[in-house]
This record gives structure tokens, C-alpha cells and sequence, in this order.
């Protein structure tokens, strides 16, 4: 279950990978909404997002967090744990996350709706959620487009200067 992520949004969003202009990297940013965009993250982490915007338009979330529901058996023997991290954790942050989900490049441009790596509602019912500013970044940290359910085990990063949504 989706527990944070966070939104970049536009050429004008510093933060956005899009911010430079269509790039071979980014071009995935500019294309159809509901597909993955996964990347490597400072040589280390694959990041997964989710474009959502129409085509032309580049903008995606970054999938944060997650509270593992199914396959934890799996999720941690491709982090290589065994029980010395909780099953909160599995997939606390986007590193950590794509990880025990077995994200690679190879997911890029998948389809989110109708493929193997799938976004669906499963009906899971959720408190409170809260915004504030996206973390890990330098840039572009004023805008409030971070989003994580309240009180939530899973959710990573630092959380302060909460606003409701």
C-alpha cells in the first residue's frame, strides 16, 4: 500500500527532472500517463514514479513509501535481510522500496494500469493525509508536494512542517 510520495511537476519545477527540457533520460516525463518512470538515482538506487500527466505535459510522482501487504517473504530476500528489519521497513524510502520490489531500469515506461508492476485500489482505508515539503532534494523544497499517511510506520524521511491536504 502506497504510504508517501511526493510530486514533480513541469519545466518549472526545479526540482522535476523535466526542468531542463526534454532529454532522452526525461523523455518518459513527456509521454503518456500511467506508465513508470524508473531511474538511477546517484549511481545507487532505482527510483520508481508514476507520470500523470497528458502527454507533452511532464510531470510524475515519486513513489516514497511503502507498507508491505503481500510477498514479504520475497521483498526481503531481494533486500537481503531476514529479521533483523521489521516488516515496516522493507520499503521505507524509494531506494529501499525499488529494492524489495525488484525495480530495475528494465520497468521503465511499463504500463501502471494494466501490467505486471501495477498501481490499483485495493480499497485500503487511510486516516489522515498530510502534506508538506518533498525531501532529498535542494531545489524546489518550498513547494508542499510531499504527501504521507499520518502516523504511518512505513513512511520515510524527515516529517515536519505538516499542513493538511
Amino acid at each position: 500500500m502506497i504510504v508517501e510520495a511526493e510530486a514533480y511537476i513541469g519545466e518549472d519545477d526545479p526540482a522535476c527532472h523535466a526542468a531542463p527540457g526534454p532529454t532522452r533520460r526525461n523523455a518518459p516525463l513527456y509521454g503518456t500517463p500511467g506508465m513508470a518512470y524508473v531511474y538511477l538515482n546517484y549511481g545507487i538506487h532505482y527510483l520508481v514514479n508514476a507520470v500523470t500527466e497528458s502527454e507533452g505535459h511532464p510531470a510524475a510522482v515519486l513513489i516514497r513509501a511503502l507498507e508491505p501487504v503481500e510477498g514479504i517473504g520475497l521483498m526481503r530476500k531481494r533486500r537481503g535481510v531476514d529479521g533483523e528489519v521489521a516488516d515496516a521497513d522493507l520499503c521505507r524510502g524509494p531506494g529501499n522500496l525499488t529494492r524489495a520490489m525488484g525495480i530495475t531500469l528494465a520497468d521503465n515506461l511499463r504500463d501502471l494500469v494494466s501490467g505486471p508492476l501495477l498501481i490499483e485500489d485495493r480499497g485500503h482505508a487511510v486516516d489522515e493525509v498530510l502534506w508538506g515539503p518533498r525531501v532529498g532534494i535542494r531545489v524546489g523544497t518550498d513547494r508542499h508536494w510531499r504527501c504521507w499517511v499520518a502516523g504511518h510506520h512505513s513512511v520515510s524521511g524527515r516529517v515536519k512542517l505538516q499542513t493538511h491536504g
